[in-house]
């Protein structure tokens, strides 16, 4: 149960292992990755999860030292206003 990060994404499961939520970034480049969608199940919407697992993914991003572009909506707004993740970027 939780927020697990893998390969360019990440991903909530409940306690009955299912999953709920994620966060999807496949690379373009070596350098560069897309954060092109943000999924959480309509039992968790209204609760912060979809902010949570962008904040996992930018902390992600952030520690394997690559930038980002934006193609999911989500993505866009909520970077927007988070300040402190811009570095990541592209």
């Amino acid at each position: 149960m939780g927020i697990i990060t893998g390969d360019y994404k990440v991903e909530y499961f409940d306690e009955n292992q299912e999953k709920k939520g994620e966060v999807t970034f496949p690379p373009i480049d070596e350098d560069t990755v897309n954060i092109n969608h943000t999924f959480v199940d309509s039992s968790l919407r209204g609760m912060g999860m979809a902010g949570k697992l962008m904040e996992a993914a930018a902390r992600q991003i952030q520690k394997e030292g690559k930038k980002a572009v934006l193609s999911c909506s989500y993505a866009i707004k909520w970077f927007d206003s988070h300040e402190e993740y811009k570095d990541i970027l592209k």
